[in-house]
């Protein structure tokens, strides 16, 4: 029986969960792989930190960044540290050294993987990413291995459990944006600075990873158009309900004539679509492959052991691969893809109008838009207790972001606005 050295970088949330799985599941893992793995070292900041769980007492624990990546005998290193430049360092030394490394870090992929695949190339061993993308959903592999002969048409997905789980809130309990965030941290899927989750950072992060995988192309960060949900408020979301509509943070790319349409919004998805019913901290993704048609994959997106699960797959693979399939790409370097100008993009269109309670005001913003070519589908009035700030609703047929853009910047100095408009996009299913 082979055994594995196994040195993990972190040992939080997820490292924890992978050594539990590790030792709950040993049976299993060795008759899928017949090794069995072993923790031989752990990198942490602070040794004197009491953890809930140890690995056992032949684990040596260092919070020396030297001593672990000089010193490490293992045969595959896994961070799990987050941050970038710490992982930076740990993951280019691993891989120069000749060792497979997986990570489950979304950021450090998003800003600096085509650096590292080229050096795991160079290098011939592995750098694997399951855990990085959606928890425990096995997306990443799904696209690499089983859709590798499908030309990905789309992927649209909720790929953050804390703004999932706070738009839920909102929908589901009328709790204001707020009040949502503020339980969302309480119960521990927010963090004490939330920016990454709430502001769509997080989820363009995962974005460019399953570009990458996709497509084989590079989408950079900096290109990739992100918006955030904290200008939603609890009108928009009863709004959107009458409208038989749930607001859902979405990640999208979409082949538009062979460049790449791809976005991090908040959008109103239709009430009998599979997203739209992805309720709390959970997570889905929806492919759609030229052959295969549109697959869906639903699960838990973080946490100990469904993210523990899809790092020790990793592990599992990489033990048994003799030429390591990083990219899922015969391709180096990877190149920058074609993009299509996020201000040529089309979609339908939510808007919410606050006005004074003026006459003409309707046929006022109905000219503007007309004159920008979008053409209205629904429009919904309803007035304010105070006379102030009435809410005016319009959703539209299909419009480019472009004549959008120009007939919001219009509408919006006009007199009678009261508040600047909010617009998000209506998901075409």
């Amino acid at each position: 029986m082979q055994t594995v050295k196994l040195a993990i970088a972190g040992f939080g949330t997820v490292g924890t969960g992978l050594a539990r799985i590790i030792e709950e599941n040993e049976d299993i893992i060795l008759a899928r792989s017949g090794k069995k793995f072993n923790i031989t070292s752990v990198l942490v900041r602070d040794l004197k930190k009491q953890r809930d769980y140890l690995p056992g007492p032949d684990v040596k624990f260092t919070n020396d960044v030297d001593e672990f990546t000089s010193g490490s005998d293992a045969d595959i290193v896994v961070e799990l540290m987050g941050g970038i430049t710490l992982a930076l360092d740990i993951v280019k030394k691993a891989l120069e050294a000749g060792k497979h490394v997986v990570t489950a870090n979304k950021h450090l992929l998003a800003e600096h993987g085509i650096e590292l695949f080229e050096i795991a190339k160079k290098n011939g061993v592995g750098l694997y990413y399951e855990s990085s993308v959606a928890g425990g959903i096995p997306i990443i592999q799904a696209i690499k291995e089983s859709l590798a002969a499908n030309r990905i048409k789309s992927i649209v997905g909720i790929l953050n459990g804390t703004a999932n789980y706070i738009l839920s809130e909102m929908s589901t309990n009328g709790l204001e944006f707020d009040t949502a965030l503020a339980q969302a941290t309480e119960l521990g899927y927010a963090e004490a600075d939330p920016t990454f989750d709430i502001e769509g950072i997080d989820t363009a992060h995962k974005m460019v990873v399953l570009i990458r995988n996709a497509y084989g192309k590079d989408y950079p960060l900096a290109d990739l158009p992100v918006e955030g949900i904290t200008s939603i408020e609890g009108q928009d979301i009863r709004f959107a309900r009458e409208l038989g509509y749930r607001i859902k943070l979405i990640g999208q790319v979409r082949d538009v004539g062979g460049k790449l349409e791809a976005g991090v919004f908040p959008a109103l998805v239709k009430y009998t679509l599979l997203l739209a019913r992805v309720g709390g901290n959970y997570n889905a993704v929806r492919v759609e492959g030229n052959a295969v048609g549109p697959a869906f994959f639903h699960g838990q997106g973080a946490g100990s052991m469904p993210t523990g699960s899809a790092v020790l797959a990793d592990i599992m693979a990489l033990s048994s691969s003799k030429t390591p399939d990083n990219t899922g790409f015969n391709n180096s370097p990877i190149e920058k893809a074609e993009i299509l100008p996020p201000e040529l993009a089309s979609s339908e269109y939510y808007f919410r109008f606050s006005v004074a309670d003026k006459a003409g005001v309707m046929a006022e913003i109905s000219r503007a838009m007309a004159d920008h070519n979008i053409s209205i589908a629904q429009a919904v009035q309803k007035d304010a207790p105070s006379g102030a700030n009435i809410p005016i609703v319009f959703t539209t047929h299909k419009a480019c972001t472009k004549d959008v853009n120009a007939a919001l910047k219009e509408i919006d100095k006009m007199s009678f606005i009261t508040r600047e408009t909010l617009s998000m996009r209506i998901l075409q299913g």
